[in-house]
């Protein structure tokens, strides 16, 4: 394959630059919402929504369990060409997606009004959140299948078809969210609909595509069980990420209920806001490592590390770039980045505050990143684990315990890039330390 001997810059572009543009869309696609509830709804609309982010946390930890774990083990399968396996990756994935999307959906549903209330809804809010919510719910299992084949259509060596699933969800999402929000007067509601609309007739391509026998990976006959090895590789493959985006839902609890202690309903709508933005910088880092992630890993199954490592260093410095353009935009330009989202001025004040705090070391957040992801790319999911650990449990949680004690609403926002800098800084040794021994391998 062309990963083991191609330019690795001309690999990063081929296929990065479709998952960067997936990416950018699926976090343009939460924007979208936030900004038609902001105007069409309401500012205590987006405190419910942004109410929503830890179940959507744990949503997004169950579907990269599954997902990512799979394309990262379908990558080293095919850099060993061993395409039989690599066939039964993709049934396993389906089902695995499947089963984990609908228990999900039951167990959250029974128990959401108190699921809600822990998260920080108060009377005002709570049933912006349950409308949302209840609908999003109700879908999750076309969520999990979309977001799981999504990613092994990447690593099977069309990121670009996998662009465009996720290109078609957003455009779809864009024009029925007003349609159904200020045409049918469903409100947030629609805009939940309108999602998961959109995410159907996206699965419904990836489903067809994989039904074509002439593609090297596609549906046949014998792979759709749960195979206990394969299971467990991929489940230990991905449980990086799941621990990420589970550490995430314990944090964005954490925020909320200190905001809703410190600052009320309005300051947790403000940090909805500063998430949203945040996310969009994040998920082009995101779509850099998914374009390093089928590189990296078929050329460490290959051992080629010295383009293993050419590929991360080059992967970091684009990753640095555009968390600085984040920095940039939202230290200089903060006010008319919150009036995107809502005309309220009480809202648009506390909104500022946080996209000022929360940007301020944001370019380091590229560089831990990617740090994290070279080891998941390479199969060694325990120090992928303990650096995802770092930045989003054993520094962030006690800062975020403690400083607002002392400081109140402030100290929310600034454990977020206290955090962000010290996590950074075990990742760069970690790094370091793994570079020296591939060095020594590749000697």
């Amino acid at each position: 394959m062309v990963l083991g001997t191609e330019k690795i810059s001309r690999l990063l572009v081929q296929y990065a630059s479709p998952a960067i543009i997936a990416m950018t869309a699926a976090s343009l696609y939460n924007i979208v919402d936030s900004i038609f509830i902001g105007h069409g709804v309401g500012a205590l609309a987006i405190s419910g929504l942004a109410l929503t982010f830890p179940i959507m946390n744990l949503a997004a930890a169950f579907g990269t369990l599954a997902g990512v774990g799979a394309s990262t083990l379908l990558s080293l399968k095919l850099g060993q060409k061993d395409y039989e396996t690599a066939h039964r990756v993709l049934g396993t994935t389906l089902v695995l997606n499947v089963i984990l999307g609908i228990a999900f959906s039951v167990v959250n549903l029974i128990f959401l009004d108190p699921i809600l209330y822990f998260f920080g809804a108060s009377e005002q809010t709570i049933s912006y959140a349950r409308d949302y919510m209840g609908i999003i719910l109700l879908g999750n299992v076309v969520t999990h299948v979309f977001f799981g084949l999504n990613a092994i259509l990447r690593s099977a060596g069309f990121p670009k078809r996998a662009m465009y699933a996720t290109l078609a969800s957003v455009i779809i999402n864009c024009l029925l969210n007003p349609l159904f929000i200020f045409g049918f007067g469903w409100g947030i509601k629609g805009s939940a609909t309108a999602t998961i609309i959109s995410q159907i007739i996206s699965m419904i391509y990836q489903l067809v595509h994989f039904s074509d026998s002439s593609h090297l990976i596609h549906f046949r006959k014998g792979i759709y069980r749960l195979e206990k090895v394969m299971v467990k590789d991929i489940l230990s493959i991905g449980l990086s990420p799941f621990l990420m985006n589970m550490g995430g839902c314990l944090i964005v609890i954490l925020i909320n209920r200190g905001l809703k202690e410190y600052g009320g309903d309005l300051a947790i709508g403000a940090y909805g806001i500063v998430n949203r933005i945040a996310s969009l910088f994040v998920m082009v880092v995101m779509g850099l490592n998914q374009g390093m992630q089928p590189i990296a890993g078929y050329n460490f199954g290959a051992g080629h590390y010295d383009r293993v490592m050419e590929a991360t260093r080059l992967t970091m410095k684009l990753a640095v770039g555009v968390s600085a353009i984040g920095f940039l935009l939202c230290e200089f330009f903060p006010t008319a980045i919150a009036r995107i989202f809502t005309s309220d001025e009480e809202l648009t004040a506390i909104a500022v505050y946080g996209l000022r705090v929360t940007f301020v070391i944001f370019p380091v957040v590229g560089f831990q990143m990617v740090a994290t992801n070279f080891f998941l790319a390479i199969g060694m999911p325990k120090k992928s684990i303990f650096l995802s650990l770092t930045r989003q449990l054993i520094f962030l949680i006690p800062f975020l315990i403690v400083f607002p004690y002392f400081m109140g609403a402030t100290g929310v926002w600034v454990s977020m890039p206290t955090a962000d800098f010290i996590a950074t800084v075990v990742a760069w040794a970690v790094l370091k330390k793994q570079f020296n021994k591939l060095k020594g391998l590749e000697s």
